[in-house]
């Protein structure tokens, strides 16, 4: 993978990217499970310093370059700034992060990468070491992940859509926006309108309207219709659900990103897909669509007023 080689072999790959806890680290183990299973050879690659309980096989692992807890001790930086020292640090050591690479050509790779937001919205650490993956004829897809509980609060929805965009804007890859643990969403309240809503950002006027129902956010109406008009001009954010446990859910995330990247899996491996996802039809097929998981959603509230009711 010399740097400029334009007759080098083409490797393709994701970098998961999302804030803290919002199912990074889980990602990629499941991910790299469910290519495994289709034939695909993965290597996962751990860039977050701060990452100690790894769940799936690490092939490169920062930490044997250099960790947080070393750099807060003996710098005394805090968490952030220690993250954003290691990633510097990475960046001054490309040679280290090439070698180690080049040991697993024709790989799939999966970039596991720290939660900290500053690092993907105008930090210019990791953009460059991206950048400098191309280079290296690395053909790579940013997966962001989002936790699917902000769907529930109009607010914190409308600061994960100006976060997504202006992370896409600044990483500058293409991109595929994941609305993570979507087996959870039942739990974390009501949502005020269908899924697809959130999924497709459909018409925010609405969101806007409804945060205004809100005394608290009443006051704040013209800010949030200036921040939909920028998230609605640039027309570019949509999300993806995933439930990591369903296969059909992560086939449907595996075929974005593929497409996202330029990847195109051979014969054998769609086979291997077929077979696996027929399998799946009879054994734990959950949902295949955001109908599907709509669907879902509402059963599990009717159910719940069904509850409340017989309680009265």
């Amino acid at each position: 993978m010399s740097e400029g080689s334009k007759g080098s072999l083409l490797a393709f790959g994701q970098v998961v990217i999302g804030p803290p806890g919002s199912g990074k680290t889980t990602y990629c183990h499941g991910m790299q499970e469910f290519m495994g299973r289709i034939g695909r050879k993965v290597t996962v690659v751990n860039l977050d310093p701060a990452n100690e309980a790894m769940p799936y096989q690490c092939a490169v692992d920062i930490a044997e370059l250099i960790t947080l807890p070393d750099v807060m001790e003996n710098l005394k930086l805090g968490p952030n700034g220690g993250l954003i020292y290691c990633m510097e640090y990475l960046e001054a050591n490309f040679d280290w992060l090439q070698e180690k690479l080049a040991a697993f050509r024709g790989h799939y790779y999966l970039f596991d990468c720290p939660g900290q937001v500053e690092l993907y919205t105008h930090h210019d650490a990791l953009k460059n070491i991206f950048a400098q993956l191309a280079k290296w004829n690395f053909r790579l897809a940013a997966v962001h992940l989002v936790d699917s509980h902000y769907c529930t609060d109009p607010g914190k929805f409308i600061s994960v859509l100006c976060t997504s965009l202006s992370t896409m804007l600044h990483v500058e890859l293409p991109h595929v926006n994941i609305l993570s643990k979507m087996d959870l969403i039942e739990q974390y309240g009501k949502l005020a309108f269908n899924l697809d809503y959130y999924t497709e950002v459909l018409d925010l006027s609405y969101l806007v309207d409804h945060l205004a129902s809100d005394p608290f956010f009443r006051n704040y109406r013209r800010l949030n219709e200036k921040l939909v008009e920028v998230i609605e001009d640039y027309s570019l954010v949509s999300f993806v659900p995933l439930n990591v446990q369903d296969k059909e859910s992560m086939r449907q995330v595996m075929q974005a990103v593929d497409k996202a990247n330029g990847y195109s899996f051979g014969d054998q491996e769609h086979r291997s897909l077929e077979a696996l996802m027929s399998a799946a039809v009879g054994a734990d097929f959950h949902f295949t669509s955001t109908l599907a998981v709509q669907e879902k959603y509402v059963q599990s509230q009717d159910r719940a007023v069904e509850e409340e009711v017989m309680d009265l």
